[in-house]
């Protein structure tokens, strides 16, 4: 029988406490980088949380379980790995003190152990049954009212002398992103290129989650990565980059349009295909007999080749000079190709076709016999282009209608090593993820929409005159795209509406499962963020909490802290969008300068994904918490995880700079 490890409550805040030691070195905007070192003398420099956790050799179970629960998350948002850590300790730190209080524990129990750990889990599902009624109520009503709706036309919106726009705050939530991911010293860079790649790649009447969700399921084919150069290299270059090279020389086009053809499989058919037999065999009387019908070897071979000659005599009336293979041809198919002046490009990834076809508008061919003039895609140019040591394929493509908006660029990726462009393209994938969770709506059922309507509409009758024609519903602020100074504001916040929610809740029998308790409990959990923010300073953190709690008591209605759209002079009047074409006028107070000045410079943060993520703090910690037995087995499956754990960051050179 395998060994039985009976976990406890002990060994399960230890465990997620050891994963936090780790991250806290590279959190907040003081956090460092991790330097990872390898027996074979591989480093690894980095300060991105998911990175960190997966380089770990990690032995317990019950740490890749939260390691696992960490991915998952940092997958879909691309976000939030360190914060995930820190929250999910904080929790379980309060959960254990409160279960192991002794009027707390149940006397019905055999061990005093057991009753923890049950006390634990009962009071874990409360918190997440909690949350998944409440949370989005709260976080509508007390946070979202001080953040701001960024609109997708940001992104073309040109800025305006009298004051920041909306495209300063998406650049200020992708530097914030980028600081916490890379560190300083690049960031403005970054964040500057990241926002230009996606002007570029805004289409025409499509909603913003589309045109994300195109640049990140073709970012493998929108980016080349190079290495030894600075980051400060990196750039957009216009069309498609091929990461091809030319496999017959290039033509000369003199600034000419240049037509392209997809092609799927062979231009020259094949001798034998999957499932087919060839016979053989000798003899006078077998070669009269197939000579007659056609069947030997040459006659076949012959054939094929008029058959390609066929074939390229209808691409040279097409007017088609280059040739994309997503297989390697053969040496007739290069020959005819070359002195027919055609340049060929074999084995393109399925990536890059897909997006050449999407970009072009051709169709890729399957039949070589039936190349049609829908299947050849005009090009401003098709040349060879050097990036670092690789020679790659460069194509651009003309204007179209359909996407007036979109202009076709790849992103070129510099870094001084192999591990450190690595590390800059996996942050570039996961800022994309991010912005995509920030236009998501939060999940909202029916139910919770009508009693947010009502709660909204109570809370706001004592202002409803000084805010004219605005639905109480909206300004509850259920659309996607709203972001929040960063530096602590969403968790000062939401555990503001938290102690206030708890305030409201009836006193129950079980004091440790009360709402009451679970709102108190998962309030003071969240200040561990800011406490970590400012852990330079301590006297930091309470004048930060301090000046949030000014900042919510005195103002009248919940308007009055919007991010954008504000005028060069700060004492004045300042003008916030709450409908189209309708505006409202609040004269700033003291307290209101003093809150933007301490905002000013703290950069944006997604409040949906803010969301997500403490949504998935409390699944995990219901999950494991329910743990209470490990059964150690020593299989080929295990060792098999070992061995992957073990390689989970192979391949990343040495980052450091000397």
């Amino acid at each position: 029988m395998p060994p039985v490890e009976r976990l406890h409550l002990d060994h399960v805040v230890q465990t997620v406490c050891a994963l936090e030691s780790v991250v806290l070195r590279s959190f907040g905007p003081e956090g460092g980088q991790v330097l990872f070192t390898r027996d074979t003398g591989q480093a690894m420099l980095s300060r991105s949380g998911a990175r960190i956790l997966t380089a770990l050799r990690l032995e317990h179970p019950l740490a890749r379980m939260v390691v696992e629960c960490v991915l998952k998350h940092s997958t879909v948002t691309g976000d939030g790995s360190k914060t995930f850590i820190l929250l999910l300790a904080s929790l379980l730190r309060m959960i254990h003190k409160m279960a192991c209080k002794e009027p707390n524990v149940s006397h019905t129990y055999t061990s005093r152990q057991t009753a923890e750990a049950s006390t634990a889990r009962h009071l874990a599902d409360k918190i997440l049954a909690f949350a998944l009624e409440e949370l989005d109520d709260l976080i509508g009503m007390g946070v979202i009212p001080y953040g701001c709706c960024l609109s997708w036309e940001d992104f073309t919106a040109k800025k305006h002398l009298s004051g920041p726009s909306n495209n300063d705050c998406v650049q200020k939530l992708l530097t914030s992103f980028f600081h916490s991911r890379l560190g300083r010293s690049h960031c403005d860079f970054i964040s500057k290129l990241t926002y230009e790649l996606l002007t570029h790649w805004k289409f025409k009447r499509d909603q913003p989650s589309l045109s994300l969700e195109f640049v990140n399921d073709n970012l493998d084919a929108l980016h080349t990565p190079v290495s030894g150069f600075p980051i400060s290299c990196s750039r957009l270059i216009e069309g498609q980059v091929i990461h091809r090279d030319f496999a017959t020389p290039c033509p000369q086009t003199e600034q000419k349009a240049v037509k392209a053809a997809v092609f799927s499989g062979y231009l020259q058919p094949k001798l034998l295909n999957a499932g087919q037999v060839l016979q053989l065999g000798c003899g006078e009387q077998w070669m009269e007999e197939n000579s007659k019908n056609n069947r030997s070897i040459v006659q076949f071979s012959a054939w094929t080749e008029r058959s390609l000659k066929c074939v390229f005599a209808n691409l040279q009336s097409l007017g088609v000079s280059v040739i994309l293979s997503a297989v390697k041809q053969s040496a007739a198919v290069l020959s005819l190709a070359a002195q027919a002046e055609m340049c060929v490009v074999e084995c393109v990834s399925e990536d890059e076709l897909s997006l050449f076809a999407q970009l072009s508008g051709a169709k890729p061919v399957s039949d070589c016999w039936m190349v049609e003039p829908e299947h050849v895609a005009t090009l401003t140019f098709c040349r060879p282009i050097l990036l670092g040591a690789h020679r790659y394929v460069h194509v651009a493509f003309n204007d179209s209608e359909e996407r007036v908006t979109v202009k076709p660029c790849s992103l070129v990726i510099c870094g001084l090593g192999e591990g450190q462009t690595e590390q800059y393209t996996c942050a570039f994938r996961d800022a994309i993820r991010m912005l995509l969770s920030t236009w998501e709506p939060m999940g909202m059922t029916a139910t919770t929409a009508s009693k947010r309507t009502l709660q909204s509409t109570k809370s706001t009758s004592s202002h409803v005159d000084q805010i004219p024609n605005v639905p109480p519903f909206q300004q509850s602020g259920l659309q996607p795209g709203y972001v929040i100074p960063a530096g602590g504001t969403f968790e000062f916040l939401l555990h503001h509406a938290l102690l206030q929610n708890g305030t409201s809740c009836s006193a129950s029998d079980d004091i440790v499962t009360s709402g009451l308790a679970v709102s108190q409990l998962l309030a003071n959990a969240l200040l561990i963020v800011p406490r970590q923010i400012y852990s330079h300073s301590p006297r930091h953190f309470l004048q930060a909490q301090a000046r949030f709690q000014t900042i919510i008591q005195n103002h009248s209605h919940p308007f009055s802290l919007v991010y954008k759209q504000e005028h060069s002079s700060i004492f004045g009047e300042s003008a916030f969008p709450l409908e189209e074409d309708k505006l409202t006028k609040h004269r700033f107070t003291e307290a209101d300068v003093s809150a933007k000045l301490f905002m000013s410079d703290s950069g944006l943060e997604s409040v949906s994904c803010k969301y997500q993520l403490l949504l998935a703090v409390l699944q995990c910690l219901s999950s494991i918490l329910h743990v209470d037995t490990v059964l150690h087995t020593h299989t080929a499956l295990h060792t098999q995880s070992r061995r992957l754990a073990n390689t989970s960051w192979e391949g990343t050179d040495d980052e450091t700079e000397d």
